[in-house]
């Protein structure tokens, strides 16, 4: 039991700490391409013109969010607060 304690307490010690808004955008981002994959999946068996550019255009959307979380935009500080 103790030995259990200690491999946990291990394991939490060696795990980064995450802020919470990491967090959300971690789990967005894992959202997002889980939604691609699926789209991905689903545009691979789809026969209509119409459902396929449909998808073809969700696919691209989906790649402009998650491109948007890789590289988030620099807070511009206001300069009524200062």
């Amino acid at each position: 039991m103790e030995a259990q304690q200690d491999a946990a307490a291990e394991r939490a010690a060696r795990t980064p700490n995450v802020s919470t808004a990491d967090s959300e955008r971690l789990a967005e981002r894992a959202t997002l391409s889980l939604a691609r994959t699926r789209a991905l999946a689903d545009l691979q068996v789809a026969c209509a013109a119409p459902h396929r550019a449909m998808l073809q255009q969700a696919i691209a959307d989906l790649d402009k969010r998650l491109a948007a979380l890789e590289s988030p935009k620099p807070q511009i500080p206001d300069p009524k607060n200062q």
